[in-house]
């Protein structure tokens, strides 16, 4: 289990903020890759939302017990992957320098606690321009940027 996993317990709501932990390397820039490349140029809010997501499954069983486990889940078979960046077969280096330094600005104040869950606890979300199949099963929670957000 990873640094951050063990320190939480539940998926955080709209106003709490998480107990400050050590942060793994790896953890910090899988999130970050995950926060660049699903919601670059997109807010604050919208990064942070996505940075939930992937922090939220940490916490759910139904999905793997780490932040690069999650954000790596499926594999880099294309449409086989959770976020679409990690499987859509271009590269994973961050280009933009500002949006980089920013996604790993977020990430980290993720991983310390330093920001809300401002997806009330989700777990999924999608592109408001796609309707995926899945939506109907899930409760949605909230609606930040052009993603909506579900758990």
């Amino acid at each position: 289990m990873g640094i951050f996993a063990a320190a939480i317990g539940a998926p955080a709501q709209a106003g709490s903020v998480q107990s400050p932990v050590a942060i793994d390397g790896d953890d910090l820039e899988c999130l970050a890759l995950t926060i660049y490349f699903e919601s670059r140029g997109q807010g604050p809010a919208a990064q942070n939302a996505v940075a939930f997501v992937v922090l939220n499954r940490v916490s759910d069983p139904a999905f793997p017990d780490t932040v690069c486990g999650v954000a790596k889940q499926g594999g880099t078979d294309r449409y086989r992957c959770q976020f679409s960046w990690y499987c859509d077969g271009r590269s994973d280096a961050p280009t933009e320098k500002a949006s980089w330094r920013e996604a790993k600005m977020r990430a980290r104040a993720a991983l310390t606690g330093r920001i809300k869950d401002p997806t009330y606890g989700a777990t999924y979300f999608h592109h408001v321009r796609v309707n995926p199949s899945w939506r109907s099963a899930v409760e949605q929670t909230a609606q930040l940027g052009p993603h909506v957000f579900y758990r």
